[in-house]
């Protein structure tokens, strides 16, 4: 009987699922740092997979080494990291003073984000769609959920107790961003973005600017980025309805020419 081989790869196209495999690890991490009540560095490393999971499918992309097996090993990465980690540190930090209702409240938040990235998953292969809806995810993507959900926790870390760790502001957040993750909204999405040359001087330098406010004042500038974020939402929102109206115009201007071309006949 023959035996099949697995097919030789060159390093590079390891590389994207190295990135991901590394933002897993970074999402376990922060579960760890939970138990030993290092809430700071239980955040960051959550920050740092959502850096790594950024990167994984951009390099991907330039390296012309993108596949079935890495699309399905970053979801199943993205439900550890940013669905099950979050989960967990929020509730070993305020919700298991909660009791059952605090449990619950976690696994509402881990099964959203479940259901979040199998609805993404089933539309990788959809070619169906406009490409201008490429521009835009359903839904609060993964990342961002984890990163909003914890905004209870940055705040606790940066103006103290009384407000931020109470377990009704925690549940609150929680299923708030549940119930995001697993809406039809349309958000921005920023894997297509493209910089022209004229603006790639100003983006640099915007970018030296959010790196330096993130190192001198961490806390405050994840606040403030959470914030701003949600307040995209309702303009991603317009966006896609201008852009969705403009791709329904040409068929109804072609319909009602055709029924003038039938009543002149």
């Amino acid at each position: 009987m023959r035996r099949h081989r697995l097919r030789d790869h060159s390093i590079n196209r390891l590389i994207p699922n190295m990135l991901t495999l590394t933002a897993l690890c970074a999402g376990l991490t922060s579960v760890k740092f939970a138990l030993a009540q290092k809430w700071e560095l239980a955040v960051i490393c959550i920050l740092v997979a959502a850096l790594f999971d950024a990167l994984d499918g951009r390099i991907a992309r330039l390296l012309d080494s993108t596949s079935k097996f890495g699309a399905e090993l970053d979801s199943l990465s993205d439900f550890i990291s940013f669905g099950v980690a979050p989960a967990l540190i929020l509730y070993l930090w305020v919700m298991q003073d909660a009791g059952r209702i605090g449990w619950g409240v976690a696994l509402l938040f881990s099964a959203c984000t479940a259901l979040r990235l199998a609805r993404f998953n089933t539309k990788l292969d959809n070619a169906d769609l406009p490409a201008w809806t490429s521009r835009f995810f359903t839904g609060v993507p993964a990342p961002a959920g984890a990163a909003l959900s914890l905004i209870p926790l940055v705040g606790y870390l940066r103006y103290g107790s009384g407000f931020f760790d109470h377990p009704l502001v925690v549940g609150f957040v929680m299923v708030g961003v549940a119930s995001l993750m697993v809406s039809r909204l349309p958000t921005f999405s920023f894997k297509r973005l493209k910089v022209t040359q004229a603006w790639v001087l100003p983006a640099m330098v915007a970018a030296t600017i959010v790196i330096a406010l993130l190192l001198s004042d961490t806390w405050d500038t994840l606040l403030i980025a959470g914030f701003a974020y949600l307040a995209s939402i309702p303009f991603s929102y317009r966006q896609y309805q201008r852009l969705q109206r403009q791709r329904s115009m040409p068929t109804s201007t072609t319909l009602d020419s055709s029924i003038q071309d039938a009543d002149h006949l």
